[in-house]
């Protein structure tokens, strides 16, 4: 779920497996190239015009067909997009302080795709295939109906490291409001604190126990991984291994997107607010060794679908500060034990108040997005 633009209507992506012909991934192969190329050369050739005269250049793709006539063979609106990619890019390298400057994209680690628009019906989502300009019509497996009123506006091919197909249909369609919360008298609120092992704990004594994809593939990966040091770079074994060191990646995405999917409509059928604490993942995953549990949950991953699927059926996520004392603060009298440590496990309070840590931490979130929400 894409989110909507000021005064615009939100945005909706179905990502459907696509199984092309040998014709179609070499034409494929051919778009992620040219691509890649045209996006290069429009940098190179901005830089070069600001050193030598000092002015930003205008390129476009159409300037680089007579003498790269090649060019010509893919679609016509993917290389406007790579134009639209690079402006922004510029845009914000120029009006946001964190983005940096443009850079060059490479043939082996960058992302294979690219994005066509809907121009004069060019593109057609079938039963089993997909219409696509250049391609012709493409089998796919269209797993999920697109409901009515939905508008096609692009499709984004790309082609994961493992060699699947996908591709990415954006809909644009007509926000309804809900006013559910705001309306609502009884309302079902839950807190979630994020937890190390098993992805989070609930304010109802609920662990949401995510099994830990990535720990359970980690023998089977060493093995493969090893397969691919011992094998020559650039030949076809090394290419061969590379695939499957590749898809046992992907399964492991799969399973956990599924897991978090899952888990996050029973959620929000369930809950009208659901309140987290605002954590710096990065931060977390960078400290005292955590990086490889931290990011075998994707817990920012659960998150924002916990938020958009909260929005569409008129819910809220509320996030509170991450440096509220919610592990510390006794969740029936509200004292905080500031000497409390890390390795105990069960927070017990002078009022007599005994349960596990990260139950009282997630009731005492419930509450504070209580007082947010109703503040």
């Amino acid at each position: 779920m894409r989110r909507r633009k000021e005064g615009g209507s939100p945005n909706r992506a179905y990502r459907y497996r696509l199984y092309p012909s040998d014709e179609q991934k070499v034409f494929f192969a051919k778009s992620f190239g040219c691509c890649r190329f045209i996006y290069n050369k429009m940098l190179a050739d901005k830089i070069a015009a600001y050193k030598e005269k000092g002015t930003m250049r205008k390129c476009t793709p159409a300037q680089y067909k007579k003498e790269f006539p090649w060019l010509k063979e893919v679609d016509s609106l993917a290389l406007a997009n790579v134009q639209l990619d690079l402006e922004q890019a510029y845009h914000a390298f120029f009006t946001q302080k964190k983005a940096g400057f443009p850079k060059f994209k490479s043939k082996k680690i960058s992302r294979r795709s690219y994005t066509t628009n809907l121009v004069n019906g060019n593109i057609v989502v079938k039963e089993k295939s997909i219409r696509l300009p250049k391609a012709g019509e493409v089998k796919a497996v269209i797993h999920r109906p697109v409901p009515a009123g939905y508008r096609l506006k692009s499709v984004t091919v790309s082609q994961e490291p493992s060699g699947e197909y996908y591709a990415s249909v954006l809909y644009e369609y007509e926000a309804v409001e809900n006013q559910a919360v705001s309306e609502k008298e009884d309302l079902q609120i839950l807190g979630i604190d994020f937890a190390m092992h098993g992805l989070g704990v609930m304010s109802d004594g609920n662990r949401c126990e995510y099994p830990g994809y990535y720990h359970q593939a980690s023998e089977r990966l060493a093995r493969e991984q090893r397969k691919l040091s011992h094998c020559e770079k650039g030949s076809h074994n090394y290419e061969k291994q590379k695939r499957k060191v590749a898809a046992r990646h992907q399964k492991v995405k799969n399973q956990r997107k599924d897991f978090q999917h899952k888990l996050s409509h029973q959620l929000t059928e369930k809950y009208d607010v659901i309140v987290i604490e605002d954590l710096d993942m990065k931060a977390m995953s960078q400290c005292l060794n955590f990086g490889k549990s931290v990011m075998d949950n994707g817990y920012g991953q659960f998150v924002s679908m916990l938020e958009y699927k909260l929005r569409e059926k008129g819910g809220k996520l509320i996030r509170i500060d991450r440096y509220y004392p919610s592990s510390k603060k006794c969740s029936r009298c509200g004292e905080v034990k500031q000497e409390l440590k890390l390795s105990e496990r069960i927070y017990r309070c002078r009022c007599g108040n005994e349960m596990d840590r990260d139950v009282n931490a997630a009731i005492n979130i419930r509450k504070e997005g209580k007082r947010m929400l109703y503040a």
